[in-house]
C-alpha cells in the first residue's frame, strides 16, 4: 500500500550557514593552534628596571659611607687627640715670650742697686735680701707665664680636636641620611617611569592577544548568530509519495534517525580547542 512520508529537515540557508560556520570555526581553530603564543605572552611585555632605579641600586652601597667618619671620630675621642692639633709654632712663641720676660726682669736689677746705694746699704745683707726676693718673684712670674702659654696652646688644641670630633659625628649621620634621600627620590621616579612603561607594554600585549583571538572570536560570534537563526526558523517538511507503507516500528525508527540527523546538523559536536602553551 502506497503511503506518504513526511520528513522534516533544516532550511537550505540555515544548513548552508551551519556548514559555513563549521568551516570558519575549523579554520580559526587551526590558525590559533599554529599561533606562537610566545609572541603575546613573552617577557618582552614585562617592563625592565628603569635606569633611575638602577642608579638608585648602584648608590645603595654608599650608605655605609659613614664608616670613615665614625672611625675618625673614635680616634678623636682619645685623650691624646689634641696633640695632632697643637700649633707647630707653639714652642717658638713660648721661647720668644720667655726671652722677652727675662730681658724685662733683668732690667729691674740695676734699680735695686741704685736703691741700695741711696740707702747706704750697697753690698750689704739688706741688698742681698731684696735681690733674692726680686729673683724669686721674677721666677714665679716666669713660671706662671710659661704655664699660661702652655695651657693656652693646650686649650686651643683641645677645642680644635673637639670640633673635629663633632664634625665627623655630624658627617657620619648626614652622609647616609642625604644618600638615603637621593636613593629614595631616584627609586620613586624610577618606579613611576617603570609603571608607565608597563602600562604601555600591557596595552600592546592586550592588542596582540585580541588580534590573535580575533578569528576565533569572530567564528564564535558567527556561530551564535547561526544558533539564533535555527531557533527562530522551523524546519521544512519534505513529502515523499508512493513509498510502500512501513510498519509502525520502522516508521518510528526512521523518524528518530531523521531527527538525530537534524540535531547533529544544528548542534554539531563540540570541537576541542587545544591551546599551545
Amino acid at each position: 500500500m502506497a503511503t506518504t512520508d513526511y520528513t522534516q529537515t533544516a532550511s537550505p540557508f540555515i544548513e548552508a550557514a551551519g556548514k559555513n560556520y563549521l568551516n570558519e570555526l575549523t579554520s580559526a581553530i587551526g590558525d590559533f593552534k599554529a599561533t606562537d603564543l610566545s609572541g603575546i605572552m613573552g617577557r618582552q611585555f614585562i617592563a625592565g628596571a628603569d635606569p633611575l632605579s638602577t642608579q638608585a641600586e648602584a648608590l645603595a652601597p654608599g650608605l655605609a659611607g659613614y664608616q670613615p667618619f665614625l672611625t675618625q671620630a673614635q680616634q678623636l675621642a682619645s685623650p691624646t687627640a689634641y696633640q695632632t692639633y697643637m700649633s707647630p709654632y707653639q714652642q717658638d712663641v713660648i721661647d720668644a715670650t720667655m726671652t722677652d720676660f727675662d730681658i724685662q726682669s733683668a732690667k729691674g736689677l740695676p734699680q735695686l742697686s741704685n736703691q741700695a746705694i741711696q740707702a747706704g746699704a750697697f753690698g750689704g745683707g739688706r741688698e742681698g735680701v731684696q735681690r733674692a726676693e726680686y729673683q724669686a718673684a721674677s721666677d714665679r712670674n716666669r713660671a706662671s707665664l710659661l704655664a699660661q702659654l702652655r695651657q693656652q696652646g693646650f686649650g686651643q688644641a683641645q677645642n680644635l680636636a673637639q670640633q673635629a670630633l663633632t664634625n665627623n659625628l655630624n658627617l657620619a649621620q648626614q652622609t647616609p641620611a642625604l644618600l638615603s634621600q637621593q636613593i629614595g627620590a631616584l627609586g620613586a621616579l624610577g618606579t613611576q617611569r617603570q609603571a608607565r612603561e608597563q602600562q604601555l607594554l600591557t596595552a600592546d600585549q592586550q592588542l596582540a592577544s585580541r588580534q590573535a583571538l580575533q578569528p576565533l572570536e569572530a567564528a564564535q560570534q558567527f556561530g551564535s548568530g547561526v544558533t539564533s537563526l535555527i531557533a527562530g526558523y522551523p524546519g521544512r517538511e519534505v513529502i515523499t509519495a508512493g513509498a510502500p507503507a512501513a510498519s509502525p516500528l520502522a516508521t518510528g525508527l526512521g523518524t528518530a534517525s531523521t531527527l538525530a540527523g537534524i540535531y547533529r546538523l544544528i548542534n554539531p559536536p563540540a570541537q576541542k580547542l587545544q591551546l599551545i602553551r
